[in-house]
């Protein structure tokens, strides 16, 4: 039975995301992956880990060129754009990456030739001629996904060139009923070329012990076993020129297949930043027997390229394999899948220009688990839950007993605690929330901290502090009563930093202190804090709406060259 988590990580990791494609905007979508994995990143810094968090932009293959082309520019533009926005975006929901690199890169290259050429010597590729679509009308191969037509399988109709997402079944493009070009609504021709193929039924005794060994989870590892009983077969990693990527050594006219040199895009990106750190050892995390971590946090889309062909590309070529690859589900809008036409493609942008980045964090956090389960970004709940849990339980916890300390006792907190035993009740919650940042059960993680909220807040209402206020007999206990709810406060301050960084910068601010993991222990005793200061504001729904419009109106235009062309 695979776990979905094989050991405890080491001391050092390097984690990823998968890469974005550079094509297009970031949107909700994406940005789940992105914040699941910082959070686990922030929660294993916190806990002393040395963590690298990297990533970069899948900059290659036929859709960026056909994009480029639409809009009158060079790819190499397109993709520097694109790389600023996505930048820029995951900056503004503080996702904090290490590196942030392109595919499109000398580093990447060396790479992939590098690779290839082992790959190569060992007699891992393979040299077949193929039969594919070609558009006669753009004089062009058509990928997978630039052909449609019936399933071979089920006869579900407009399915793409590589799967039916209807019925799951995989097949070759050549094998569609009344097939078309997506480029020009025309039947394509068949023609033979000459490609090259990666043997992974070779690796297929590795696989099969690698998938075995506690590396995926429970229902990645039962998908896989489904593909090992169907067979493995070679894998087809050449595209025919026109193509915007890498072209192969000695091979005019042929180039790498964006999925090979797009994962191999996670070792360039660290390549990079140990370039820019001269502390930092590439072999020390890449080579063969490394004791570092590597972690893969990629959406369940991609499934087969990261637990089949990366792994075995990685062994193949002598470089190290995975330590786990944690897969999550989709974004849904409201019940129903992500559409532009429906307004329900919220891009990063439209959301950032509206609402704030820590609302969105914490909303998604409460939904994360381990397993590989679809997420509803229900807007209703999203407002609901943000404002019942972060505004109401946490924020006013802190307002309602600072105010007492700073204008009755000049911002000093009491020199002992009221409730040892309730605070101990905080403190002994560590290592169960602990564990479930672990394992990436973060939902579970919020609603044991909100537990704690809401022993708090009762703490306070029982106490009732604005009545002791009135009654100057009643002052040390006023001081002690207030000073232990910032005390608690504080403590759920520490378990929600991973999820939110900007209010825990803000809290550390206001209460003079770090927040760090293991200084849940400590109690601010005697201790001074600043005048408290508006956190975080509640979600309004007019700005939620206002962020719906916005998305529903925009397309994601801006200028990347004099020439004020656009990209949608």
């Amino acid at each position: 039975m695979a776990s979905s988590t094989a050991q405890a990580p080491a001391k050092k990791m390097l984690v990823t995301c998968a890469l974005p494609y550079a094509n297009g905007p970031i949107h909700l979508g994406h940005i789940l992956e992105h914040i699941q994995a910082d959070i686990w990143v922030r929660f294993q810094r916190m806990r002393g880990k040395e963590v690298y968090f990297i990533c970069a932009d899948d900059a290659h293959g036929t859709p960026v060129m056909l994009k480029a082309q639409q809009l009158g520019v060079h790819p190499e533009e397109l993709i520097a754009f694109m790389s600023q926005k996505h930048q820029q975006d995951f900056a503004d929901f503080h996702i904090s990456y290490d590196n942030y690199h392109s595919t499109h890169s000398k580093d990447n290259l060396e790479l992939s030739r590098l690779i290839y050429a082992r790959l190569k010597e060992r007699n891992f590729i393979k040299n077949h001629t193929i039969s594919q679509l070609y558009d006669i009308k753009k004089e062009m191969f058509l990928p997978d996904r630039f052909v449609i037509g019936k399933c071979p399988q089920c006869n579900a109709p407009d399915q793409y060139g590589d799967n039916c997402e209807l019925c799951g079944a995989t097949y070759a493009p050549t094998e569609l009923i009344k097939p078309r070009s997506v480029l020009s609504g025309d039947t394509p021709i068949i023609r033979e070329s000459e490609h090259f193929f990666f043997d992974l039924p070779a690796c297929t005794k590795m696989l099969h012990e690698w998938t075995s060994a506690g590396v995926l989870q429970e229902q990645v590892a039962n998908k896989v076993q489904e593909w090992f009983q169907s067979g493995l077969q070679q894998w087809d990693i050449t595209r025919d020129s026109p193509y915007f990527g890498f072209e192969i050594p000695n091979a005019p006219g042929k180039y790498f297949y964006v999925w090979l040199d797009a994962p191999i895009g996670y070792m360039s990106s660290f390549k990079e930043l140990c370039n820019k750190r001269k502390d930092l050892s590439f072999h020390e995390f890449w080579n063969k027997n490394s004791s570092t971590d590597l972690y893969h946090f990629i959406g369940k889309d991609i499934i087969y390229f990261h637990s089949l062909f990366w792994p075995a590309i990685l062994e193949c070529s002598n470089f190290r394999k995975p330590s786990n690859i944690f897969v999550h589900g989709y974004v849904t809008m409201n019940g129903s899948k992500m559409s532009k036409s429906r307004g329900t493609l919220i891009h990063a942008r439209s959301y950032l220009n509206h609402l704030d980045s820590e609302y969105l964090r914490y909303y998604y956090a409460t939904k994360l688990s381990s397993r590989i389960k679809d997420i509803d970004l229900n807007i209703n709940d999203f407002v609901q839950r943000v404002n019942a849990d972060i505004v109401n339980k946490v924020i006013n916890l802190a307002a309602r007993n600072a105010g007492f300390i700073n204008k009755r006792f000049g911002g000093q907190l009491s020199s002992y605690l009221e409730d040892p035993a309730l605070y101990k009740t905080f403190v002994d919650a560590a290592n169960k929330i602990a564990e479930f940042y672990e394992t990436r059960e973060s939902g579970k993680a919020m609603r044991e901290i909100m537990l704690l909220a809401d022993l708090a807040n009762r703490y306070i209402d029982l106490k009732a502090p604005w009545k002791l206020a009135k009654e100057a007999k009643y002052e040390a206990d006023l001081q002690a009563i207030c000073s232990m709810g910032l005390n608690l406060f504080r403590v759920i301050m520490i378990y929600l930093k991973p999820v939110m960084p900007v209010l825990s910068k803000k809290v550390e601010s206001f209460l003079n202190t770090n927040l760090t993991w293991n200084s849940v222990y400590d109690q601010l005793l005697g201790h001074h804090i600043k005048s408290f200061k508006e956190l975080l504001r509640r979600v309004e729904i007019t700005n939620v709406q206002a962020m719906i419009e916005d998305s529903k109106c925009t397309t994601a235009t801006s200028s990347i060259t004099t020439r004020k062309s656009k990209i949608n």
